[in-house]
């Protein structure tokens, strides 16, 4: 394709997303495989430039006004972003509108307008508001400011960076080591993850469905925080565990290959379908103890109530943890839907706290960075449910992660862990362990 026929296809795909509510991710891989005519070059360029636009939309917005320009429409936020790069001068960007081989219309007189006004410019401007600067809704903004104070601007620049791909090695079948040896046989470059024993970070960015290591079920494509939330969760062979919220199966597949598939292990979730798609994943890891249940279904808590020595909950989010990988999500979370997210995390985490046995725990996580769906969810739960308490995080860490070379000392002294991207290099997430209280006898 010429680069031409790239912008097009950004503007296009754009577009979409303003009709849809796909996410940005399914939205790009359906636009470039439905057009066989797009090489693997071309997706990568169109996806990086789509994902660009998403990261910086609010300053480029703020561009765009400043500019007097009247839409901020996808065509309109693809000429800031091109004109904003450093790289680009005036001509470069008035060239790849010439509309000729599939690329967009000539740029009319205003637009033409419009870059000259913008290039040679920063996409950071000492006049934008720090909201903007920090790409959140003002209400947003407000809530994280709370958290991080003076390291906010620093946190939310980490938030706005591409985030790395991350593999989780499957202990059923290799260790690190001979995974990584593998998938060098097939020219995946990899380095080991700092806290996570179980980690390979992949150098550049490389499709890994059609390699070997993935069909064997070697490794699964799971970010070093989500990693590292399963092994807390202190599963061990024999155990009766449940997988509360388990979705397509990511963190059902850590806990399983901890349980050295010994035991019980129930993926639980009110979707499905997609507890459907995590039987693939099952059979190609090797996991055969995993039994999928859909919820809500009484009869089927009432009989399984108290019987589980482990209870993760990987409760609905915002998913502000994840927004270096969905950053169209950060702009479509509104007040309301906030407000949902907390409603249903207080739902799950009562009816979840139902099946813990006495002795048994409770693992409520979040990849989330706000403090509402955090620890002020896990306060309000202690205080409503007497008989559970909290566990030192660096109890559990220090006895699940004991020979990790760099990371010996638990990455917190308090009751709960809250991993960053700017401070940890994982997705944002958070974690708080509880126990249920044996019956005095």
């Amino acid at each position: 394709m010429r680069p031409g026929a790239r912008v097009e296809a950004v503007i296009e795909i754009l577009e979409e997303l303003e009709r849809t509510s796909l996410t940005a991710e399914r939205v790009v891989t359906s636009y470039t495989r439905s057009r066989r005519y797009i090489g693997s070059k071309d997706r990568r360029e169109i996806g990086n430039l789509v994902f660009s636009i998403l990261r910086s939309k609010l300053r480029l917005t703020w561009w765009l006004e400043r500019a007097g320009q009247a839409e901020v429409s996808p065509r309109a936020l693809a000429i800031a972003s091109l004109s904003l790069s450093g790289d680009r001068m005036q001509d470069d960007v008035q060239s790849l509108f010439s509309g000729e081989g599939y690329g967009p219309p000539k740029l009319t007189p205003d637009e033409e307008s419009l870059v000259a006004a913008l290039s040679g410019s920063e996409l950071v401007h000492p006049d934008q508001p720090d909201w903007v600067r920090d790409e959140l809704a003002p209400w947003l903004h407000t809530r994280l400011l709370g958290r991080f104070g003076d390291k906010m601007a620093a946190e939310m620049s980490a938030l706005q960076q591409e985030a790395e791909v991350v593999l989780r090695v499957n202990r059923l079948k290799e260790t690190r080591h001979t995974a990584q040896k593998a998938l060098a046989q097939e020219g995946v470059t990899t380095g080991e993850t700092k806290m996570s024993p179980l980690g390979l970070k992949v150098e550049g960015r490389r499709s890994l469905q059609a390699s070997r290591a993935f069909r064997d079920g070697l490794i699964e494509v799971q970010d070093e925080g989500s990693q590292l939330i399963a092994l807390l969760c202190d599963a061990e062979p024999g155990m009766a565990v449940a997988d509360y919220c388990a979705g397509a199966g990511g963190k059902t597949l850590a806990l399983a290959a901890e349980m050295q598939g010994k035991g019980r292990l129930a993926a639980l979730d009110t979707d499905a379908k997609r507890l459907e798609r995590a039987g693939p994943r099952l059979e190609r890891a090797g996991v055969q103890i995993v039994t999928r249940q859909s919820l809500p279904d009484e009869s089927w808590t009432a009989e399984n109530a108290g019987s589980f020595d482990r209870v993760l909950v990987d409760a609905p989010c915002s998913g502000s943890g994840v927004w270096r990988r969905q950053p169209d999500a950060r702009l479509a979370l509104t007040p309301e839907r906030f407000e949902g997210c907390l409603q249903a995390q207080r739902a799950v985490l009562q009816a979840a706290s139902l099946l813990v046995r006495p002795g048994g725990r409770l693992i409520y996580a979040t990849c989330s960075l706000l403090p509402e769906e955090d620890e002020q969810q896990v306060e309000a739960f202690l205080e409503a449910n007497p008989d559970f308490s909290q566990i030192a995080l660096a109890e559990v860490w220090n006895r699940v992660l004991p020979d990790v070379a760099c990371a010996t000392a638990c990455p917190t002294g308090g009751p709960h862990l809250l991993l960053t991207p700017r401070q940890h290099g994982t997705d944002g997430f958070f974690v708080s362990i509880l126990e249920r209280r044996r019956a005095h006898t």
